[in-house]
């Protein structure tokens, strides 16, 4: 019943929980939750969820409490998404499940800690964040009695690995990372199509928040002045026009005003075109959407060329900035010299994770795959502290062990 409730107030292009493709196992509906809304939860009550408090989005996690995790920008993500959705008529629980569970995959101390684990994984196949979420959505979270996983709705998975649009390599002929492409024999989420308008939603969600919280926490950590970001094209009319109007705003206010300001202009230019979009290929169904042949929710033009400048500025003056550059290369050797030790001497893995080694039938030619998968598994899931603190552990021999 709380579905149908629910989905009577969709538009017809929404996804509805009551016509779910359903899970890979079977189970019985929740008579007061609908099937997306168990998704949500089953994501925010995971273990993967909580390590996010104390994985990096771009600052270490110590370099100060105000700065963003990958938690506090999951969160602000989903807030995102469903403010869209409501715009939209969508269906706000499903964007919200995807845009929670979008980076559980990601490494300790962000892009860095990922580029890291996938160099040092290249000759086994590599690493992807995506297909880690995966890995952790439908393997690694054990928890559950009937099933590995969470055992989530086809939709929800589908807009998680689709957030970011088709799996092309399906379509050409390629070969996809080993977990996805082995998945999809038992539970086919149609990766060549585009995802559902609500995971569009919370991977444009993603953007916005990336963009401005990244710029926010530049600001504060002091990389760059309020006066450098009024040169940009998007964001110096919004600076100009606070200052004409609050002539005396102090500092701090003026960046929190400018950055919601931003997101604003950002959200109200999305919906307008992606209004647009659905006029033009009047799509009536979930279904439509996915076989639009090209993304239906977007950016304007001019809009997308002035978010082309923020970033730019950002990499230049932020992700480049050599206090970042320090860090992020002390992260990548903690992540290399985990890997590489652990490859080598793989008793020193935790008890449980040498239970895991044992488990999955070791030999042949496959045993270093599968070993550096299940190590890449381990430090994959370390948070940033734990990371520094297992290397102290292993390489510092006045660590207590």
């Amino acid at each position: 019943m709380a579905a149908e409730h629910v989905d009577s107030e969709l538009a017809p292009f929404a996804c509805r929980a009551a016509l779910s493709r359903g899970r890979l196992v079977s189970e019985a509906e929740s008579p007061s939750r609908t099937a997306f809304q168990r998704d949500r939860d089953r994501i925010l009550h995971s273990g993967a969820f909580r390590k996010l408090k104390y994985k990096t989005q771009v600052f270490v996690y110590y370099e100060g409490d105000y700065y963003r995790t990958r938690l506090t920008h999951s969160l602000e993500v989903a807030q995102i998404a469903r403010s869209i959705c409501r715009a939209l008529r969508l269906n706000d629980d499903l964007a919200e499940a995807v845009a929670l569970a979008h980076d559980l995959g990601h490494a300790p101390f962000g892009h860095a800690g990922e580029e890291a684990l996938n160099q040092a994984m290249s000759p086994y196949g590599g690493f992807s964040h995506n297909e880690q979420t995966l890995r952790i959505l439908t393997r690694l979270e054990r928890r559950y009695a009937e099933f590995d996983g969470l055992n989530l709705t086809w939709e929800t998975l589908e807009g998680v690995i689709k957030h970011n649009g088709p799996l092309l390599p399906v379509h050409l002929g390629c070969t996809l990372p080993p977990t996805i492409l082995d998945f999809q024999h038992h539970f086919d989420l149609h990766y060549d199509s585009w995802p559902s308008a609500e995971a569009q939603v919370a991977a444009l969600a993603d953007d916005i928040a990336y963009d401005n919280h990244d710029l926010d926490d530049g600001l504060r950590a002091g990389l760059f002045t309020i006066e450098e970001v009024a040169t940009l094209p998007l964001v110096g009319p919004i600076v100009d026009a606070l200052r004409l109007k609050y002539p005396r705003l102090e500092r701090p206010r003026l960046i929190h005003e400018t950055i919601r300001r931003l997101i604003d202009a950002m959200v109200s230019d999305l919906l307008e075109e992606t209004r647009r979009r659905l006029d033009q290929n009047g799509a009536r169904s979930s279904d439509h959407i996915r076989r639009a042949g090209r993304v239906t929710v977007a950016f304007s033009e001019e809009m997308v060329k002035q978010e082309g400048v923020l970033r730019a500025f950002l990499m230049e003056r932020m992700y480049r900035h050599y206090k970042v550059n320090r860090e992020t290369s002390k992260a990548r050797r903690v992540v290399r010299d985990l890997f590489s030790l652990l490859m080598d001497e793989p008793p020193c893995l935790p008890t449980e994770w040498q239970g895991y080694l044992a488990e999955s039938e070791i030999g042949g030619d496959q045993e270093g795959v599968k070993r550096a998968r299940i190590i890449g598994d381990y430090i994959a899931g370390m948070t940033d502290r734990y990371a520094l603190l297992e290397h102290r552990r292993l390489f510092d021999m006045d660590a207590k062990v």
